[in-house]
């Protein structure tokens, strides 16, 4: 996926004695977004694309992707308790209160979101992801739905080490073990990754257990390239609940408590249990050096289970589906372009049912419906660069999404339903200019929507709204990317503008139950800026032999409008979930015999926690540190042992909250300052 010189738009790597010294820099231009089909170089790409590399995941990385996904500027993740994820690009947390919804994702060249919408980014092992590559803003025309983004996660990376063994422990009972093997041959290679993971986590009721195993074999012929990925993950993690403000200041290690009403978090054993395999093959043929035609079949099953303080669901979830396109290119030093013409189709059948809960066991049935969801767009895109200096790209798909719901339990005639939403067109416009040698100015248009997902069709109060409609808007967005001429200096900034339509929004009635409703729309426009700088320039002699600065910050101004609730009218109010202000910043400095510092820093202002925007969290500032020694020996054996410190400050704060929350429990209290130690070993 990415190569190593991607680590200029990161925290770049050093060397240390013993270990040779690898170019850390190249041109911009050589860097490609594998995102897209075209692989369309960095510099000149016209929207938000962010290429994160395997150096600064793995420095930011602990036990989750959390630290790393929230320091690109307009990505936001949040993890209430270990393991329960959610994530958002440029938008509010409303529609997920668990999981991961209108962000599309990929795993390597495989969807990893299904067809109804939702993402278990939750079972992957965050060591087993050694890049990421994240496009900003709505790009519906190459990927499906979506009003978010794109987020490609790649699994491999060149030049890597054979074998790998790693053992990491911490506070509150962490323990995260891998193992990790590589080898290449002359047509063939092979990548496996095994990792287990356990955490007893900081609150009651909030221990984690996750067991991993990734496959990816290649096979490369005299045309092409056949790829398969196979992945299985048992994961089960406790979820303990909201408090309210007084029971997080009270004691902010507690779980839910029972009411007069409702039993809490612990009696009920509240938790997500989720087994899931996972399964791509792959092939690239290359009829010529300027025709090639890709395919990628695809599937999926998982058995969930959630025991929850009302109920006890479970699904039963089988996802299929394809994606292939044919390209034509040419690059010449007059015209460089290429036009990629595809089609992706996915289904995702699902058997919900509801149970009582009877303390975490199975009572007696409540509801059942059998789902299936099916969507799929054709795309067109094409791509020019003139002169090396004016880069135009145009792009269209045609995207259609259909639903049917069967009622099995409590049955009635009327059970039966399908719905055809309405194909939607969604267009894509940018271009960009070379003003000078390393400064570009880039301006796009894209259209994005988001159906509603079969969590909202049919959510935890068993009904099935199938009058909620999808979301969409428009983005306009321009801005500068800069590199300096020794390649030392990197930095990227825009502005942009997204007016949603039919926003989905979480409710919850008195009894705690969620369910989902379109609230209008929403005004969303601000700035974005990434900057990353060599301070001093590798070197082999002296007390300090590399200082590398990474900085990002967004600023927002999102809003609700013309959105009315109950009589209620919050028009104007800020975006629930959703924080002004975020500035990250990270440093690394390398000295002398293989020893690092890295040291990182997140201000987040403070969030409004309900639509009438009555109650807040308050604005936070987290300090980490990680201290590193890596040490090569001749016969190639390497080692590495590190030791940090995560909320150096010992801060109180919600790393996820949740909103609009019945009975004000809208906190979930992140762990105060936490330590880590491991070792890795690899040959």
């Amino acid at each position: 996926m990415i190569h190593k010189g991607i680590l200029c738009i990161g925290v770049m790597s050093c060397a240390c004695n013993g270990i040779a010294q690898t170019d850390s820099v190249v041109a911009l231009e050589e860097l490609r977004v594998n995102a897209y089909p075209s692989k369309p170089s960095l510099l000149h790409t016209a929207s938000s694309a962010v290429l994160v590399p395997g150096e600064q995941i793995r420095d930011y990385t602990n036990q989750s992707l959390v630290p790393v996904m929230n320091s690109v500027p307009g990505v936001r993740m949040e993890e209430r308790s270990p393991g329960s994820y959610r994530l958002s690009i440029r938008g509010s947390l409303l529609r997920s209160p668990f999981g991961i919804r209108n962000v599309k994702i990929y795993l390597d060249e495989f969807p990893l979101t299904d067809a109804g919408g939702n993402t278990y980014l939750n079972i992957l092992h965050a060591n087993s992801i050694r890049s990421i590559q994240l496009i900003k803003g709505p790009d519906g025309s190459m990927f499906g739905a979506n009003t978010g983004g794109v987020i490609l996660l790649g699994t491999g990376e060149k030049d890597s080490a054979l074998a790998n063994v790693s053992l990491k422990t911490g506070s509150y009972g962490l323990l995260d073990q891998q193992l990790s093997f590589r080898k290449h041959w002359k047509h063939y290679s092979l990548s496996a990754d095994q990792a287990y993971q356990q955490s007893e986590g900081y609150r009651e009721n909030s221990a984690l257990r996750r067991k991993y195993l990734q496959l990816v074999q290649k096979w490369n012929y005299q045309k092409g390239e056949v790829k398969v990925l196979a992945l299985g993950s048992q994961l089960h993690y406790e979820t303990p609940g909201g408090l309210t403000l007084a029971q997080a200041e009270e004691d902010p290690r507690q779980a839910r408590a029972a009411t007069a009403v409702l039993p809490g978090a612990s009696e009920q054993k509240a938790g997500i249990y989720n087994t899931m395999l996972f399964a791509g093959i792959s092939n690239e043929y290359r009829f010529s050096a300027v025709f090639k035609h890709v395919i990628a079949v695809f599937g999926s099953y998982s058995d969930f289970k959630n025991p929850f303080i009302t109920n006890f669901e479970t699904r039963k979830e089988q996802s299929v589906g394809v994606r292939t396109f044919v390209e034509w290119g040419n690059k010449g030093t007059i015209l460089d372009w290429k036009w990629d013409l595809g089609l992706e189709w996915q289904q995702t059948k699902s058997r919900v049912s509801n149970y009582e809960n009877d303390w975490g066991e199975k009572g007696e049935l409540q509801a059942a419906d059998d789902l299936k969801v099916a969507q799929n767009f054709a795309f067109s895109q094409f791509s020019v660069l003139i002169y090396n200096r004016l880069g135009i790209e145009a792009a269209l798909s045609l995207n259609n999404y259909q639903y049917r719901f069967r009622n099995l339990f409590p049955y009635t005639e009327e059970g039966t339903s399908r719905k055809q939403l309405d194909p939607q067109w969604m267009p894509r416009a940018g271009i960009s200019y070379r003003i000078v040698s390393r400064l570009v100015w880039r301006a796009s248009l894209s259209k994005g929507y988001s159906p509603p997902t079969l969590a909202e069709i049919r959510p935890s109060d068993n009904t099935i709204y199938s009058g909620l409609q999808s979301e969409y808007g428009w983005n306009y967005e321009t801005g500068f990317r800069f590199s300096s001429l020794n390649q030392r200096w990197y930095a990227d900034a825009v502005i942009f503008k997204f007016d949603l339509q039919n926003a989905i929004v979480r409710r919850m009635n008195d009894a705690g139950v969620e369910y989902f409703v379109n609230a209008g729309g929403t005004n969303q426009q601000g700035l974005e800026v990434q900057f990353t700088g060599e301070l001093l320039k590798y070197r082999k002699q002296g007390f300090i032999r590399g200082l590398n600065l990474y900085s990002g910050f967004t600023w927002y101004d999102f809003s609700f409008a013309e959105y009315v609730n109950d009589q209620a009218t919050f028009t104007g109010n800020r975006l629930t979930g959703v924080p002004d202000f975020v500035t990250v910043s990270s440093l690394k400095v390398h000295f002398p015999r293989g020893i690092s510092l890295f040291l990182s820093y997140n201000y987040t202002d403070r969030i409004p926690l309900n639509d009438e925007n009555s109650v807040y969290a308050d604005s936070y500032q987290l300090l980490g540190a990680r201290f590193s020694w890596e040490y090569r020996f001749k016969n190639k054996l390497s080692i590495q042992i590190y030791s940090g410190v995560e909320n150096i400050l010992d801060v109180a704060y919600s790393l996820g909250n949740d909103l609009n929350a019945a009975g004000k429990r809208y906190f979930n209290p992140a762990p105060g300052r936490t330590y880590f130690v491991g070792i890795r070993v690899g040959i």
